[in-house]
């Protein structure tokens, strides 16, 4: 299999379904393991970092999984399909740009991948739709089990699984999603969310996770304590205070610019349809940017019955969202499309060949406005 069969759409995880989708537009659960007798990464020879890949890479193609599954060698990979990897979440830039023999195993649906020699020896993570935590956890407890009765993970009696760092010793738990959150950052209440999640001992990370910046009000939000809770007991604060805490914040948020600032609201969406349907040139930065509020609009009607002429004007183009794809319109799903296939390394992976900044400007605003002036 090739990454172009995945690259010309988005995943299933990123298709605009699943609870609470129009601000929870992910779940994933991520586990850091490490095989039992092996040193860690850091402080392997490349000889024993091949022999860990060879020894993990035989286990994870054998399993059942009910989805084909494909292996990449990220350390043999173009540096185009690296960003690409990136980009669909499916390894971290650390795995990409690192350093040794190192590999990666996708189901083709690409709810599941496997990190081998990234800062763990094995980092395992199941993706869904929308807030569906739970059924990530019940999923990628079922893969592990699967995954331990072949091998043997270090483990300590005293202090759970063994990691290179030590915020993930444990369980090796990482509980994430992505949210969307433009109406906070509208009202400029973006601030009192960073300060909320630091109290709560939660990490806050960019669209592409750790060491990047927001982008078109997404944002990854993720616990930071692994060692003497239970895995279960993370997944339930997550479901039952947080994640409803920041929904209704959000909500609040998109509510009051209803009330006060619809001039605002109706400013944004409109400036952003426009330079949408007609830029020439527009950079990935821009075009998140400009797509958030386009999201933002449509998800308001459909879930707030908002009805501002710029939103009226928007959902006209829209149509219902049951047969907006049927109709030609756009849907929310059209919206992620635009989001994920327009960054960069989509961008030239379809195109087939790497293209120049000017070039993959003038290709994504050529992409855009074919999607919102059919």
């Amino acid at each position: 299999m090739k990454l172009t069969d995945i690259s010309s759409d988005i995943n299933e995880w990123f298709d605009g379904s699943g609870p609470l989708a129009d601000i929870v537009i992910s779940s994933r659960i991520r586990l850091a393991r490490n095989l039992a007798g092996y040193k860690f990464l850091i402080r392997c020879s490349v000889a024993e970092k091949s022999e860990i890949l060879k020894k993990l890479k035989s286990v994870l193609m054998s399993l059942e999984l009910g989805d084909k599954i494909f292996y990449i060698s990220v350390d043999k990979a173009a540096a185009l399909d690296k960003h690409f990897l990136v980009e669909r979440h499916l390894i971290s830039r650390h795995h990409a740009f690192g350093k040794g023999p190192r590999g990666v195993v996708i189901a083709q649906r690409e709810s599941f991948t496997a990190m081998i020699n990234e800062e763990d020896h094995l980092r395992i993570q199941v993706l869904k739709a929308g807030c569906q935590l739970s059924g990530c956890l019940e999923q990628i407890n079922r893969i592990d089990d699967m995954i331990e009765q072949k091998l043997d993970y270090a483990f300590s009696p005293r202090y759970g699984y063994l990691t290179a760092c030590p915020t993930n010793l444990g369980t090796g738990i990482r509980v994430s999603v992505m949210l969307h959150l433009p109406a906070l950052k509208m009202i400029g209440q973006i601030g009192k969310f960073f300060k909320a999640t630091r109290d709560m001992n939660l990490a806050v990370r960019g669209l592409f996770g750790e060491g990047t910046e927001a982008a078109g009000d997404f944002y990854q939000l993720s616990n930071q304590v692994t060692l003497g809770i239970l895995e279960a007991d993370i997944v339930r604060q997550f479901e039952n205070t947080i994640i409803p805490e920041i929904v209704e914040y959000e909500n609040a948020a998109r509510n009051q610019l209803l009330a006060s600032q619809i001039d605002v609201l109706d400013d944004k969406i409109s400036r952003a349809m426009a330079l949408l349907k007609n830029a020439q040139l527009i950079s990935s930065q821009e075009a998140l940017f400009l797509l958030s509020h386009l999201r933002l609009g449509i998800n308001m009607h459909e879930h707030l019955g908002a009805t501002t002429p710029a939103i009226e004007r928007l959902y006209t183009l829209v149509g219902p969202a049951d047969d907006a794809e049927r109709s030609g319109g756009l849907s929310i799903t059209t919206i992620n499309r635009l989001f994920m296939l327009t960054l960069p390394a989509h961008l030239q992976l379809n195109y087939g060949r790497p293209l120049d900044t000017t070039h993959r400007d003038a290709l994504r605003a050529k992409i855009i406005r074919s999607a919102l002036n059919s």
